[in-house]
């Protein structure tokens, strides 16, 4: 790794951290800066601005999951029940610190960043998951008769309204108090019910003990 790239490697992950602590709006390049012990001048010389910075982040972040959803998928050593698991824990573990008011932020400060991450989110979800039931399926683990075109897109229309703020803003007040859990378990709760559904019996104890 070259210096430069070494150099914009940690911007990034400081930048990152940042906004998902404080939020796109209230993150400045000053704070960046200060985080970095660099001069705001320096920050200019690799990053020309914090949407920039903001739009490497996230797409380091869609790299990271790519590459760990593609190996776990590859792996013919892994049987379906802990390959589902694992996918989904990788997802989770990437997505869920990604507050409601970053995501906010994005749809009204960077709204192509946030088309953008949507986007990925759904096509991932589509062709990735579409490959891994349709594995299930192969392998007698995914009831025979589920539609998998149908099941992906409940997965990515699940995911993809559990990130945005809008949709859980149109719930009573009693609803949205009993959704004030931490990111990850609202996840994991999420598709253990869709996936749950899918899995045959003996595919669904080892699902569970995976």
């Amino acid at each position: 790794m070259s210096k430069k790239t070494s150099v914009e490697s940690k911007i990034l992950e400081k930048a990152y951290q940042l906004f998902l602590e404080k939020g796109y709006r209230h993150t400045t390049m000053d704070d960046i800066a200060q985080e970095l012990t660099m001069s705001k001048k320096t920050l200019y010389k690799y990053f020309p601005g914090k949407l920039e910075l903001l739009s490497a982040s996230f797409d380091k972040l869609k790299t990271k999951m790519t590459a760990k959803v593609e190996a776990i998928l590859d792996n013919r050593y892994i049987t379906f029940p802990l390959k589902l698991k694992s996918t989904l824990s990788v997802i989770a573990t990437h997505l869920a610190p990604i507050n409601p008011d970053l995501f906010e932020d994005l749809r009204e400060y960077a709204p192509e960043i946030w088309v953008e991450l949507q986007e990925y989110i759904n096509e991932s979800a589509f062709l990735r998951f579409q490959k891994l039931i349709e594995q299930g399926k192969e392998q007698g683990l995914v009831k025979n008769n589920l539609n998998v075109s149908l099941v992906v897109t409940l997965y990515a229309a699940a995911v993809q309204s559990l990130l945005d703020p809008k949709f859980l803003s149109q719930f009573p007040e009693n609803i949205r108090k009993d959704m004030s859990l931490p990111p990850s378990d609202i996840y994991d709760q999420a598709i253990t019910i869709i996936y749950n559904g899918i899995l045959t019996e003996d595919a669904r104890d080892e699902f569970t003990n995976a």
